[in-house]
């Protein structure tokens, strides 16, 4: 008899947008997404019921710590907003948002997606080098976890 031995895989990749006031790109990036461990007891969690919120708000903040397993909210919260579109494509979800002209400014290091506007259950959070976002910039953030 052959044993069988799966070991799923939740990973992530957010593409960041800054672009100034006229639309004008300014600098766009692709970077890796960490899964959080209450992001983890989220999933399997709403495998069994859907007594929690979905994922409904992204955030950005100026936190520099590198990302851990243990961490259940950005390091120095800016701005957080509502996700404008999901979709599910086979095993990849995408959630899309923008942080408009004076939201979430500074010196951006960090998102964030969570099931509530203020608080709530954090899924996954991304680290990297700094975007500088001025008071007139739009962020916009692409997120797609795959299952794997």
């Amino acid at each position: 008899m052959s044993q069988f031995k799966e070991t799923p895989k939740i990973t992530g990749q957010l593409t960041l947008t800054l672009r100034d006031s006229n639309g004008q790109l300014i600098e766009e990036r692709t970077v890796n997404n960490l899964v959080v461990e209450t992001g983890r007891a989220y999933i399997a969690s709403r495998m069994i019921g859907d007594s929690l919120d979905v994922m409904s708000h992204m955030a950005i903040g100026t936190g520099s710590t590198a990302t851990a397993l243990d961490q259940s909210a950005l390091i120095n919260p800016a701005g957080r907003v509502s996700i404008t579109t999901t979709a599910i494509d086979s095993n990849e979800i995408t959630y899309i948002a923008t942080f408009g002209p004076a939201v979430g400014t500074g010196s951006i290091q960090e998102a964030g997606i969570f099931n509530a506007s203020t608080g709530g259950i954090m899924l996954c959070r991304a680290k990297f080098s700094p975007i500088n976002k001025t008071s007139s910039d739009s962020l916009s953030i692409n997120w797609v976890l795959t299952v794997s």
